[in-house]
């Protein structure tokens, strides 16, 4: 069974080799990887010396690989096993899977993450108006005259039921990022605040979604824009929120082939197998 799952990149992995000219080879410090898109997984190739050669799972499948040069390799693949899903997957020894389990059982929900940002406010200056924003609070934009408030307005206060009616027509990952966006340093997490002071325009309360982005080095207010009359958008970087899987780049999953050099008796010793 393994073999068949293993019989497309066997053809894959013998193309590599039988299409590359002997001065592209990859040298056995080095390797060399492949796959046909950035989500899926990755095959590093690593070449081991005749003095340090890769030693096998006595059950690890085998092949012979060719270059043009005449020198052949006789490379090793990962063990793989058949997930639930029918899709193969590299076998995990139960540490490390016991590990991978504990984070995700541990793992923060963005809110928690962003505890930090409790009892603080931040302020950002932009030509006539400053920006005063406090978590879970309210979003003022005011004007200073020798540190003397001149004229205020309040853009939204932190509205819990705004909140849970946005997250409640959207999946986890849809209110996790933003939907013009796959990357992932584009992803936020939204807060709504509401009920600011009337628009003259459009005789409404003002509103704002507050957009929390993983960014380092510190929290801060980055940018606020209007998205339309008297609804705004503000965004403030979080570092925390970088600890959240969906605020990280998407990374394939790498696996190792293993190549030692052929043997000179290799042929000798399998025909003595056999």
């Amino acid at each position: 069974m393994r073999l068949l799952l293993l019989l497309p990149l066997i053809l894959i992995s013998y193309s590599l080799f039988s299409h590359v000219l002997a001065d592209q080879i990859f040298p056995a410090h080095l390797g060399g990887s492949f796959g046909r898109s950035s989500r899926e997984p990755k095959f590093n190739i690593e070449f081991h010396p005749e003095d340090s050669p890769f030693h096998p799972d006595e059950d690890q499948e085998s092949v012979v690989m060719p270059q043009k040069n005449g020198q052949k390799f006789l490379c090793f693949f990962p063990k793989v096993e058949k997930a639930k899903s029918g899709m193969p997957v590299i076998q995990q020894n139960t540490s490390s899977m016991i590990v991978e389990t504990e984070k995700r059982v541990k793992l923060k929900t963005p809110d928690e993450l962003l505890e930090v940002l409790k009892d603080r406010c931040f302020i950002r200056q932009e030509g006539w108006w400053s920006y005063e924003f406090c978590y879970q609070k309210k979003l003022r934009q005011l004007h200073l005259e020798d540190d003397k408030l001149v004229q205020e307005f309040v853009l939204g206060e932190y509205d819990e039921e705004a909140i849970a009616a946005y997250n409640q027509n959207r999946s986890d990952i849809s209110t996790l990022k933003d939907p013009r966006s796959k990357d992932a340093s584009q992803r936020y997490h939204a807060h709504q605040y509401t009920n600011g002071t009337i628009c003259d325009l459009t005789n409404m309360p003002r509103e704002t979604e507050v957009r929390f982005v993983c960014s380092e080095p510190r929290a801060m207010i980055s940018s606020i824009t209007e998205l339309s009359t008297c609804k705004y958008a503000l965004t403030v970087q979080c570092p925390t929120l970088c600890k959240h899987q969906l605020f990280q780049e998407e990374r394939p999953v790498s696996h190792i082939i293993n190549c030692n050099a052929l043997p000179k008796d290799y042929k000798e010793t399998r025909e003595g197998e056999e």
